[in-house]
């Protein structure tokens, strides 16, 4: 079995994945690549940007909510795999600027 790198992601077929799970997101997508919508989304996310500011979590609590709602999703393994990597990715990213 092939691990899955950043590399080697097809971030179209992943973002498709990720509308299916968050099935009421908004992915705008006109002028940028696959892979900054979904990392955009991913971010927007696990900062919570899509509550209202009273009712926000912190990016640990999301981080948790999405990764558990990718494991309980009806999607590919691979896909899960792959969508958990980018969430590290971006959760890494996130540590770094706080």
């Amino acid at each position: 079995m092939e691990l899955l790198t950043i590399g080697n992601i097809n971030f179209d077929e992943l973002l498709g994945e990720y509308r299916m799970i968050w099935n009421n997101r908004l992915l705008a997508s006109s002028d940028h690549s696959s892979e900054e919508t979904l990392k955009e989304a991913i971010k927007r996310e696990l900062l919570d940007e899509n509550s209202h500011p009273r009712i926000r979590k912190n990016k640990y609590e999301k981080y948790y909510l999405a990764i558990n709602r990718i494991t309980m999703a009806t999607i590919s393994n691979e896909a899960k795999v792959s969508l958990i990597r980018v969430h590290n990715g971006v959760m890494e990213e996130l540590l770094k600027e706080s």
